[in-house]
C-alpha cells in the first residue's frame, strides 16, 4: 500500500544543539498508528529539489495533532527547511518503512536502547512508547562532545542515559562498543529487547555484540530517493546470502542483528 501525502502546518522550529534543528508539523498524520522508528519524507520547498528527504519521527502527539523532527543541518535541503518559518505548509509522505517491534515486550520487562549522532531522534519515540507500556528503559548514547549533545531532559523522563562523548568531556571517554563492554557487558542476559540507531560504527558494534539476541534490532541510516522501495537506491544485502538485495527504506530502515551486512 502506497502511503499518504499530508499537507502539514510548521508550528515551530528551533536551533536546539549546534546544527540541531527540532521541527514540529501539525496536521492528521500524527493520527495514523505510527510505529517507532518509522519515518516520513519531506519535499522540501524548492522548485530546484526534486527529491524529498528522509526524517525519522522523534515524537507523535495526538492531543495536539503534531509530530516532531530532529535533524541536522548538512546540505542545501535541510539549510532550506531549516529557514522556513512558522505557518509554512509542506508536502509530507508517511508514515514510511518497518519499525522496531515493541508488541513482544510486556510491562516490568528491560530494554537498552542504544545511539548516536542523529541517529537518536528516532528512538525518543521508540522510548516513549516503551514506557507507555511499563518497560524499563535503559539508554546509551554516544556523541563527540558534550555541546553536541541534545534532547538529554526528553530521554531521562522515560529512562536513565549513560553517555560516552569522543573527547571525554561528558559521561565516558570513547566510543559506545567501550562503553557497553565497560558498564553493560551483561546486556544480552539483562535486557528483553536491544534498540540502536546511529552511524555505521555503531551499528557494527551492536550487531557484533549482540548478534545472538532473540530481539535486538538495529535501525540503519542510508541516503534514499524514493522513499517507497520503488527505485533501489538504498538497498543493504542479506548476510546470510549476499545476492540478496533488500530495501532500507522499504524492508527496513528496523533490521533484526545478524541479518544484514552494515
Amino acid at each position: 500500500m502506497l502511503p499518504l501525502e499530508y499537507q502539514l502546518t510548521l508550528t515551530k522550529q528551533t536551533e536546539i544543539a549546534p546544527s540541531i534543528y527540532e521541527l514540529c508539523l501539525t496536521g492528521d498524520l500524527a493520527q495514523q498508528p505510527i510505529a517507532p522508528g518509522q519515518f516520513v519524507d519531506i519535499k522540501i520547498p524548492s522548485d530546484a529539489l526534486l527529491l524529498r528527504r528522509p526524517f525519522g519521527i522523534a515524537n507523535v502527539d495526538r492531543q495536539t495533532n503534531t509530530i516532531t523532527l530532529l535533524y541536522r543541518v548538512v546540505g542545501e535541503g535541510t539549510t532550506i527547511l531549516s529557514q522556513c518559518s512558522v505557518g509554512t505548509t509542506l508536502s509530507v509522505l508517511g508514515p514510511l518503512g518497518n519499525g522496531y517491534p515493541i508488541d513482544q515486550l510486556a510491562a516490568g520487562q528491560n530494554a537498552l536502547i542504544i545511539g548516536g549522532g542523529t541517529g537518536i531522534p528516532p528512538l525518543h519515540e521508540l522510548s516513549r512508547q516503551l514506557n507507555a507500556k511499563g518497560v524499563h528503559v535503559q539508554h546509551v548514547f554516544g556523541f563527540a562532545t558534550k555541546a553536541a549533545t541534545f534532547y538529554e531532559d526528553h530521554f531521562r523522563k522515560f529512562g536513565p542515559v549513560a553517555y560516552a562523548t569522543n573527547d571525554g568531556s561528558y559521561g565516558y571517554q570513547g566510543h559506545v562498543g567501550l562503553l557497553l563492554d565497560a558498564q553493560f557487558a551483561d546486556a544480552t542476559t539483562r535486557y528483553d529487547a536491544i534498540y540502536a540507531c546511529g552511524p555505521k560504527g555503531l551499528l557494527m558494534a551492536v550487531d557484533n555484540r549482540f548478534s545472538e539476541h532473540p530481539n535486538a534490532y538495529i535501525s540503519l541510516e542510508e541516503r534514499m530517493a524514493c522513499g517507497i522501495g520503488a527505485c533501489y537506491a538504498c538497498v543493504t544485502k542479506l548476510k546470510r546470502d549476499p545476492s540478496i538485495q533488500l530495501k532500507i527504506c522499504d524492508d527496513g530502515p528496523v533490521f533484526k542483528t545478524n541479518e544484514v551486512l552494515i
